[in-house]
C-alpha cells in the first residue's frame, strides 16, 4: 500500500517509521531539508524536499487513487490544503488529516464533501488519557476498547500490594465476582505470557484486562488501596490543560498556572471553579504558596519538554503525589520512569490513531502501548474464512496465535467476556488481543480478514 506522509516533524517520523517496518510504500514530506536527509539515511521511505500542500510534491510521490494521504504537520490550514489538493487533483483514496484546533471538527464539510475522510485529534487523546488516569489512582496507563466498554489497565505493582509473592489465579479468590484477564507481565523491562501459576513480583508491570467498572477494584489488588484523587494542580493554560481543567473542574479542586497574562485572561472567562494563576510551573515559592505538598496529582502540560520535565521534578520534591507530564520528545519518554510517575506522548497516541485506519482486515481499533519494545494490542472482528472456518465452536483457546499473543477479552453482541478454555469462538466476536510483539501483528490480522 503506498502511503504519503506530509510533515516530518515527531509524529510523522514516527509513522514513518512504523509504516516501513510494516512492508508499506512510505513517501515522507517536509520543507525542511536538514530533516529530510536525516530521514531518508535512517529509514526505509522515499524522503522529498517540498510543501506539504503543493501539488508537485504529490507529482514527486507518485500519488494516485491507491495512495493514503496522512497530513500531519503542525498546521491546521496546510493539512486541510493538502487533503483538498490530494482529492481534486490526485483522487487519492484516502485522506487521514490531523488537526491541532479541535474547532475544525465540527466543520469539516465546509472544506469540500468527502475531503477528508479520517480527521484525529491529538489533543483530545491526551486530555481523555490524562483524565482516565486522574479518575483512576494507581493505573500507569489506561487503554479503552469496544466503545468503552472494556478497559486495557498497566499497573505497577507495589510491594504493599495484596498480591505480591501470590499466584495469579488467586485474584480469583480476592475478588468474587469480578471478571479480569491479564495477558501479560513486564518484569525487568521484558514481556511474558503468564498462567495462573505465575507468582507477582514486587516491580511488575502487569497489564489487565476488565470491564470499565472493575478498573478500580483491580488496580487497588495489585497495590496499597489508595484514596481517590481531589487536588489537581496544571501547568500550562493551552488547549490540552484548558480542555483537562474544564472536564475535571466539577469533581475536583482545580488550579491552572498560565505564563500568559492575556491567555489567563481568556481560559479564566472559559473556566467556573478552576483557580487561574499566573506564573510558571518551575517557580518554588509560587508552587510552596499554593501548597503543593496537598496536591494529589500535578500535570505539565506546556510544549516545552524540559520545562514540563523541571516543574514535575520539583513538584514531586516539594511533596505532590502524582506527577504527569505531556513529552514530545520521544528520548525522554525512556529515561523518566523513576522521576515522573506518568508520561504522556501524544505521537504514540496519533501513530495509533493512524494505524486503525490502515489496516485491511477488519480492526476496530489499534494501539501501540510501548514505542520502544514494540508492544500492541488490537481490536479485531472475527469473520469465516480459511484461516478460522475450523474453530468456530470450538474452544478460543484453540485458535492459532502466535506465542507473543493472548487473548485479552472477547466483546459478543456487546457483553464482555473474560477467556477460557469454556468459551468457544462465533462468528462476529470482537477479540481483544494483547502482542509483546508487533512484528506477529499481520499474523493475527488474518483472523479479522474478510472474504
Amino acid at each position: 500500500m503506498k502511503v504519503v506522509i506530509l510533515g516530518a516533524g515527531k509524529v510523522g517520523e514516527s509513522l514513518a517509521r512504523n509504516l516501513s517496518q510494516d512492508g508499506y510504500d512510505v513517501s515522507l514530506v517536509d520543507l525542511d531539508k536538514s530533516k529530510i536527509d536525516y530521514l531518508q539515511d535512517r529509514l526505509d521511505v522515499a524522503a522529498i524536499v517540498g510543501h506539504a500542500a503543493h501539488p508537485n510534491s504529490f507529482k514527486k510521490c507518485g500519488a494516485d487513487n491507491e495512495t493514503i494521504v496522512l497530513a500531519v504537520t503542525n498546521n491546521d490550514e496546510v493539512n486541510i490544503a493538502a487533503c483538498q489538493i490530494a482529492k481534486a487533483q490526485f483522487s487519492v483514496k484516502k485522506t487521514i488529516c490531523r488537526f491541532k484546533d479541535n474547532t475544525y471538527l465540527s466543520c469539516l464539510d465546509s472544506f469540500g464533501e468527502n475531503v477528508i475522510d479520517i480527521p484525529i485529534s491529538p489533543e483530545n487523546e491526551v486530555t481523555s488519557h490524562l483524565k482516565d488516569l486522574i479518575d483512576h489512582p494507581g493505573a500507569e496507563q489506561i487503554e479503552e476498547f469496544a466503545d468503552g466498554k472494556v478497559k486495557l489497565v498497566s499497573v505497577k505493582v507495589k510491594k504493599s500490594g495484596k498480591l505480591v509473592d501470590k499466584a495469579l489465579r488467586t485474584i480469583e479468590d480476592d475478588m468474587p465476582g469480578i471478571e479480569s484477564y491479564i495477558p501479560s507481565i513486564y518484569r525487568k523491562g521484558k514481556p511474558f505470557i503468564p498462567n495462573g501459576d505465575t507468582i507477582v513480583k514486587e516491580g511488575d508491570e502487569v497489564y489487565f484486562v476488565t470491564a470499565n467498572e472493575n478498573v478500580d477494584a483491580v488496580v487497588n489488588e495489585m497495590r496499597l488501596e489508595q484514596d481517590p484523587y481531589s487536588r489537581v494542580m496544571i501547568i500550562g493554560g493551552g488547549k490540552i490543560g484548558f480542555n483537562l481543567a474544564q472536564q475535571l473542574e466539577d469533581s475536583y479542586k482545580v488550579k491552572i498556572v498560565e505564563s500568559s497574562e492575556e491567555r489567563c485572561e481568556e481560559i479564566s472567562r472559559g473556566l467556573n471553579k478552576t483557580i487561574v494563576l499566573r506564573g510558571k510551573g518551575a517557580d518554588q515559592e509560587l508552587l510552596k504558596s499554593e501548597n503543593i505538598a496537598q496536591v494529589d496529582v500535578f500535570c505539565a502540560l506546556t510544549n516545552d519538554d524540559e520545562a514540563n520535565i523541571m516543574a514535575s521534578l520539583l513538584a514531586k520534591k516539594l511533596g505532590a503525589t502524582k506527577t504527569m507530564v505531556i513529552l514530545n520528545n520521544p528520548s525522554y519518554v525512556n529515561i523518566l520512569p523513576g522521576f515522573v510517575d506518568s508520561c504522556i506522548a501524544p505521537h504514540r497516541l496519533t501513530v495509533s490513531s493512524v494505524l486503525q485506519h490502515l489496516r485491511e482486515s477488519d480492526v476496530a481499533q489499534d494501539v501501540i502501548l510501548k514505542m520502544h519494545s514494540g508492544a500492541e494490542a488490537l481490536e479485531g472482528i472475527v469473520h469465516a474464512n480459511e484461516y478460522t472456518s475450523d474453530y468456530f465452536g470450538k474452544s478460543i483457546k484453540e485458535l492459532p496465535l502466535p506465542e507473543e499473543a493472548s487473548i485479552g477479552a472477547i466483546v459478543r453482541k456487546g457483553v464482555v467476556v473474560m477467556p477460557s478454555s469454556e468459551i468457544e469462538l462465533c462468528i462476529e466476536d470482537h477479540l481483544i488481543i494483547f502482542l509483546s510483539n508487533k512484528e506477529k501483528v499481520k499474523e493475527v490480522e488474518k483472523l479479522f480478514t474478510k472474504i
